[in-house]
């Protein structure tokens, strides 16, 4: 990264592990320093997000569809093993190296609308990460104040006690991670293991109480009737309340840079990484939906109504409660600390998907300043988008559950929409025709998703409109920037150059011309002109220069260079995402390559000048003379060693 002067205390720590973007992923792996991990443990970081929802999913289910909570349940977990694990099984097949369901719909679709179409994504990964950290943090808190040890200390404090933990996630992150694996692995064995026996107890109670089995059927008669058919079809349309307990696919294939393959992988196509993270996609949904079924039952039959609305003992924290009321309040001491760190270590799991995502895609394409390649900043941006979320939903889980399950559920419906359409191109119907109906029920579940509880998607919306406003200043903020990784000459191309400075001495003349039918005419009334335009002797040596287009969407990338002679004319023709950016670097390039000095001739665009403009910003074209002159200046302060530009 390049900076001007010298740099403060305070800015060199910010940007302490910024991280050049690489031009692969499999190359942006090796930047930033991957270590590699057996499948199992990888799957304890991706379960501090997936199976801590336990710690609020429940209350949620129960709140949502009532005594039909197990049924509904069911259902997800139904969508959970032959929805959800299918679709992101050929995720990690497509993206091993944890771009993910976005990355595919990246390359599906092509120039802006898929910038754009991205950033909208972008919105929802934001709304469902951000809202997992103030979340799991609102419900550690709900644990901490509900312990009936601490309740006189520190009940009606729930919005500073969150703040507190959203603030000390944010520190340990500017500070660095770098133990997460291994404390991944401690929190979710012992919760795992204190949800089994919470669990068996609870199932132990119930069978040993023919009371609660009786007051779950009179609540079910009560409410639907008791009709078989009318209490499937009410647990069908209830269920999408329940998309919490999805979580956590995402944030798997997001991983899986982390998981160990074998030494004699091919890195660009690591089959055993994949193998392994199908493993670790499988056992994670196999554990948690054996964990959503059993708790649902146990709560649902064995608290009473009451305890889980708000106010109650077991709002946000069904589990904890049985944990009391079953194990006796030390037990439950020790299940409530074990559910607030992994609650809280949830939150370190969705920052460091940000901190993963945003990256990878937004200063890549000019939509974010270089230093949000920086973990710090982002750091920041996110701990105080989390403290503004908090406080506007006063720290309430059951608030804040809409905004989440929409987030969630828009990727999974986007990775669906993926992997369909890579089925149809890949010819296999029978796949894409399954997937079709895996996405049909997705969208269903968004949608009544966010008919139920549209605070999700306006929050959503939120995150988008920042998203991309910020994304289109900072594009064209940025646009003048050179906009080059690197240059790279063919042999010929270089034997123009070299023989150019045989012939010409210090000066290297070229001609840029906007391409039309490219034969020896054109070439011929193009020098013609410049050499009357310019007053310059009929031998100077010029050589033609051309810039393509190849994505005027993309902000940088390298640019190809490759020289043809058209009868007595030299051209150089290259290819890259601006017309003005490319020549500017290529003047550049050929200044260091040779120690010459380039001398570059233009002609004046004819226009308005606020057309040029929105023309170079969508299309990388416009007033190229006066543009090139502007990126010139800019990337070379100093006008004796700056490459002339001349503009007839």
């Amino acid at each position: 990264m390049k900076t001007q002067g010298p740099i403060s205390p305070l800015k060199r720590w910010l940007l302490a592990g910024y991280i050049a973007a690489p031009e692969g992923p499999y190359e942006q792996e090796h930047e930033v320093g991957h270590h590699e991990h057996p499948w199992w443990k990888v799957m304890c970081l991706t379960g501090v997000d997936y199976f801590s929802t336990l710690g609020y999913q429940p209350g949620i289910a129960f709140l949502a569809a009532g005594a039909l909570s197990p049924l509904a349940t069911l259902i997800l977990v139904l969508l959970t093993l032959f929805g959800a694990f299918p679709i992101y099984r050929r995720v990690a097949i497509e993206s091993p190296h944890g771009e993910g369901s976005i990355s595919m719909l990246e390359h599906l679709l092509a120039w802006w609308q898929g910038k754009l179409f991205v950033l909208a994504l972008l919105g929802f990964v934001a709304t469902d990460f951000v809202i997992t950290i103030t979340l799991s943090a609102a419900d550690a808190t709900a644990h901490l104040v509900e312990n009936p040890f601490l309740e006189k200390f520190v009940h009606g404090m729930e919005v500073p006690i969150t703040l507190v933990l959203v603030g000390l996630l944010g520190g340990v992150f500017l500070k660095g991670f770098k133990e997460a694996i291994g404390i991944a692995v401690v929190l979710v064995s012992v919760y795992l293991t204190l949800n089994c026996i919470v669990v068996a107890k609870g199932i132990a109670a119930v069978l040993s109480s023919p009371v609660d089995f009786h007051n779950w059927q009179t609540a079910l008669s009560k409410d639907h009737g008791g009709n078989p058919a009318a209490l499937l079809l009410v647990a069908v349309l209830v269920f999408p309340r329940l998309a919490l307990g999805l979580s956590g696919f995402e944030t798997g294939v997001a991983v899986m840079p982390l998981v160990k393959g074998r030494s004699d992988d091919n890195p660009a196509r690591p089959k055993a990484r994949i193998k392994n993270t199908r493993k670790l996609l499988l056992v994670a949904a196999l554990i948690m939906s054996v964990f959503l079924i059993a708790s649902s039952l146990v709560t649902t039959l064995h608290i009473p109504a009451a305890e889980f609305l708000k106010g109650g003992k077991a709002n946000g924290r069904a589990l904890a409660y049985l944990a009391h009321e079953l194990l006796g309040d030390k037990f439950g001491t020790v299940y409530d600390i074990s559910t607030i760190l992994i609650l809280w270590f949830a939150g370190a799991s969705a920052m460091a998907g940000l901190l993963n995502i945003v990256p990878r895609y937004l200063p890549r394409y000019g939509m974010a300043p270089e230093w949000t390649r920086a973990v710090r900043p982002l750091v920041l941006i996110f701990t105080l988008l989390a403290f503004f979320i908090t406080i506007v939903f006063k720290a309430d889980v059951d608030a804040q559950g809409g905004a989440y399950a929409t987030g969630v559920l828009v990727l999974m419906t986007s990775a669906a929409v993926a992997v369909t359409i890579s089925a149809w191109k890949r010819q296999v119907p029978w796949k894409a025709t399954l997937y079709g109906l895996v996405t049909a029920v997705f969208a269903y579940t968004t949608v009544a998703n966010v008919i139920e509880r549209p605070d999700g998607i306006k929050i959503a919306s939120f995150f988008i409109l920042t998203i991309v406003l910020v994304s289109l200043v900072s594009r064209v903020w940025r646009t003048l920037e050179l906009r080059v990784d690197q240059v790279k000459f063919d042999s010929t191309a270089l034997n123009f150059i070299n023989e150019a400075v045989q012939v010409g001495g210090p000066t290297i003349r070229l001609l840029a011309n906007r391409p039309e039918a490219r034969d020896v005419e054109e070439y011929t009334r193009q020098l013609h002109d410049a050499q009357e335009e310019h007053n310059l002797p009929g031998n100077a040596p010029f050589i033609f220069l051309e810039v393509d287009i190849n994505d005027a969407s993309n902000f940088t990338g390298s640019l190809r260079v490759v020289g043809v002679q058209v009868g007595e004319h030299r051209v150089l023709r290259a290819e890259g995402t601006a017309v003005p950016n490319g020549i500017a670097a290529l003047l550049l390039y050929i200044r260091d390559l040779t120690g010459a000095k380039p001398h570059a001739y233009l002609s004046w665009g004819e226009g308005n000048p606020g057309l040029f403009l929105i023309k170079f910003i969508l299309s990388g074209q416009g007033d190229i003379a006066r543009l090139t002159r502007e990126i010139l200046r800019r990337a070379e302060p100093d006008a004796a060693k700056r490459p002339a530009v001349h503009v007839s």
